[in-house]
């Protein structure tokens, strides 16, 4: 546990910046803050839980065969298999659990982040508008305000509406005010006496609308990423692939993501047996040196992944193969190992 919350600790340094910010520039609350914080940590999990699940197993094993425990018990007439048990259950245990995280939890939290996050922010902001610089809230739109105040005391706004090229506006009025409504996801400007000009296609065409009062309406910014926070599936991705001629690399980085939610539990109970043989042999070195295997372990594993993206990336081998890839490794590696140990 102790190992678990310290990785969890550091891994939540790395967030901390952005989690600031995000207090400090956009004014967010402590409970939307705390909101943020628990949807988190099903992603930190399913990276820490198998590191965790290593060090505990071989600190167990190191501690055991430091103190001769482990000659003791063979002794006693146990067998190796029988001392194996408690790790195995309790590696299947950690592995069930990162199969819910990764295949259910982390994806929910992933979604509810990203829309709890976008919420979170969009209740908070309003339309900015800087003074004396061309302002471009969306695409096709400009809004300038003059740093400077007409003879009433105002400062006057100028838009230029081009979203739709057939009929292009241009509206002026003597002062504004900014308008929200969540309910509809709209930002708007309030604008008071003014006029709309709209130039239609006939060359000698000409109108000209004024108004006391006219509510400008713009869509939110979050609307249209708010639709693209859902996960996508197992045949999008395939069709994403099959589109493209299977040469699309962010699709087969994506694709490897999704058999990557498989692969890295099994990881995780290959690497909760792999710590009783690297426990046992490390007892020379301590504590210390059975963590720095297990670093090290950890490190090698990472790398092979890394290695497992790159051939994908460069059609050397599938996405399938890329993800278990390292887990073939692993295991051979622990097989080795338990079969040594075993014979000592």
């Amino acid at each position: 546990m102790t190992s678990l919350t310290g990785l969890c600790f550091i891994i939540f340094t790395k967030e901390m910046l952005r989690l600031v910010d995000l207090v400090v520039s956009r004014g967010i609350s402590l409970a939307a803050l705390g909101s943020i914080v628990l949807h988190l940590l099903p992603s930190f999990l399913v990276l820490t839980l198998p590191i965790a699940c290593l060090i505990a197993s071989i600190s167990a094993f190191n501690r055991m065969s430091f103190d001769n425990e482990v000659i003791a018990i063979r002794a006693a007439g146990v067998s190796f298999l029988r001392i194996n048990l408690p790790v195995v259950v309790f590696s299947g245990a950690v592995f069930f659990l990162t199969v819910y995280l990764s295949q259910w939890g982390q994806p929910w939290a992933s979604v509810s982040l990203k829309t709890l996050a976008l919420s979170v922010i969009e209740d908070e902001l309003t339309l900015a508008v800087d003074s004396g610089v061309f302002n471009e809230p969306i695409p096709g739109l400009m809004v300038y305000v003059p740093n400077w105040e007409n003879s009433s005391g105002h400062k006057g706004v100028f838009i230029a509406d081009q979203r739709n090229p057939e009929q292009p506006l241009i509206i002026v009025a003597e002062k504004f005010q900014m308008l929200k409504q969540n309910e509809r996801q709209q930002f708007g400007i309030r604008l008071f006496d003014g006029a709309i000009h709209q130039i239609p296609k006939e060359i000698y065409s000409y109108h000209r609308v004024t108004f006391g009062t006219y509510d400008f309406w713009l869509p939110s910014p979050f609307k249209s990423v708010k639709d693209k926070t859902q996960r996508r599936t197992y045949e999008d991705l395939i069709q994403e692939l099959e589109k493209s001629g299977g040469n699309d690399t962010g699709a087969l980085r994506r694709l490897m993501e999704y058999y990557k939610d498989t692969a890295f539990p099994v990881a995780t109970f290959v690497l909760g047996l792999l710590g009783v043989p690297v426990g046992i042999v490390s007892k020379r070195s301590g504590k210390a040196g059975g963590f720095a295997i297990g670093v090290l372990v950890i490190i090698g594993f990472y790398l092979f992944n890394v290695l497992g993206e790159f051939l994908v990336t460069k059609l050397v081998i599938s996405p399938f193969v890329g993800a278990w890839m390292p887990n073939i490794v692993l295991a051979c590696l622990t097989g080795f190992l338990l079969f040594q140990a075993r014979k000592q």
